[in-house]
């Protein structure tokens, strides 16, 4: 298990090291269900417990939901313990990691027409902070 409780300051550079340590470790299965209506895309995830996760860095703010279970998660103000029900907007540029204490269900929500998953992940993801940096630098994003 990660520790998620380094001095409540997890900072980009942090949350990519704990990243890179998790990767060389055997991964969990993650089951992922989309949904989408009319101008919106849901991603929801069933995390099971014990599971320590990171996410991709966003281009744009979205909606995260916990609608199930209890985690440690990186928040704008530090590592929180939440409870579901749990919704965030998180600001452009967020990369979350969390540590689940029970099976949990998270949902991103994203504003798009879109169906396509690789056309959603490529316009609304970065694989890294050097991309969201370009990104950034070629659009007017509020509160980037």
């Amino acid at each position: 298990m990660i520790d998620l409780q380094i001095n409540n300051a997890l900072t980009p550079g942090k949350v990519r090291d704990m990243e890179r340590i998790m990767l060389a470790m055997p991964q969990v299965e993650i089951p992922v269900k989309h949904y989408f209506s009319k101008g919106v895309y849901a991603r929801e995830i069933l995390i099971p417990a014990g599971t320590t996760v990171t996410g991709k860095i966003h281009k744009f703010a979205n909606l995260n939901i916990l609608s199930q279970g209890e985690m440690m998660v990186s928040t704008e103000n530090g590592v929180q313990l939440v409870r579901a029900p749990f919704t965030v907007v998180s600001p452009p540029g967020t990369k979350r990691i969390a540590h689940t204490l029970t099976d949990c269900v998270w949902t991103t929500i994203h504003g798009t027409e879109k169906t396509d998953l690789d056309a959603i992940e490529l316009e609304f993801t970065a694989d890294s902070e050097q991309e969201y940096l370009e990104f950034c630098a070629t659009q007017q994003i509020e509160g980037a």
